[in-house]
């Protein structure tokens, strides 16, 4: 399954230095999360280099600042990447919990696991249910990946494993290789991208909504005292002829 065809070009460029008659670009949170060794790191690179580098060394949290052009538009992105070694075998519950700060922080989320580790796939259920105990009232928006699509000798996880989970947590699912393609990398952050985009929009609407009064006709006063008028009228008539 993949996004809907992503017209439009996808840029990079620095962000620049910000002054009074430039037109701040929309700010873009993104958080990858999932267990380690699944080419989290990699995948964020990837989509900001274009360059596939195979091996990290276990990172700590790190924060990617990019201004980018989704379709047109002009987003101020930072992509924060997480420490792996969420695994179920561990204390799942207290490692979640450790990442709080980054789910409160991001708007929306990639939640990768490697098809060639099943306990990589089921680390993903706890940390969509995390995201939705930290945003009870919000739709951000969240992708599941299975990575490393290109090593099917090594498979541990079907398609319609993925499949099943995405359909059940409600979520957009893709199955990609980062090494071996770009472009479903990049599809995979623009849609992420035009959907959190897309609250932004719909928030400001509902802002502006709460904040202008509700419009009244210039005349509506002005009409309610002539119909009283003419009630008065009336009631008044009978008493005067008699």
């Amino acid at each position: 399954m993949r996004p809907p065809t992503m017209s439009g070009h996808f840029l990079l460029a620095p962000i620049p230095e910000s002054s009074s008659d430039y037109l701040l670009p929309k700010d873009i949170k993104l958080a990858v999360l999932g267990a380690g060794r699944v080419g989290k790191s990699a995948m964020i690179v990837r989509f900001l280099t274009k360059r596939f580098i195979g091996d990290y060394e276990p990172n700590t949290g790190k924060l990617y600042s990019r201004l980018v052009y989704v379709e047109g538009d002009q987003l101020s992105l930072q992509i924060q990447d997480t420490p792996g070694g969420i695994q179920v075998q561990d204390n799942l519950t207290q490692l979640v919990d450790s990442l709080s700060k980054c789910v409160q922080w991001a708007e929306g989320f990639l939640l990768v696991y490697s098809i060639t580790d099943y306990d990589s796939y089921q680390s993903i259920r706890p940390l969509y249910q995390h995201i939705r105990k930290v945003h009870p009232d919000s739709k951000a928006p969240v992708i599941i990946v299975g990575n490393k699509g290109d090593l099917l000798h090594a498979r541990q996880v079907q398609t319609h494993d993925g499949i099943q989970l995405a359909n059940e947590l409600g979520s957009l699912f893709l199955e990609i290789s980062t090494s071996e393609n770009y472009e479903d990398v990049c599809d995979v952050f623009q849609h992420l991208c035009k959907e959190v985009s897309k609250l932004h929009s719909l928030s400001g609407e509902r802002r502006r909504a709460s904040i202008l009064p509700r419009p009244r006709s210039p005349n509506m006063q002005d009409l309610k005292r002539r119909f009283k008028q003419a009630l008065s009228s009336k009631v008044k008539a009978p008493s005067a002829l008699g």
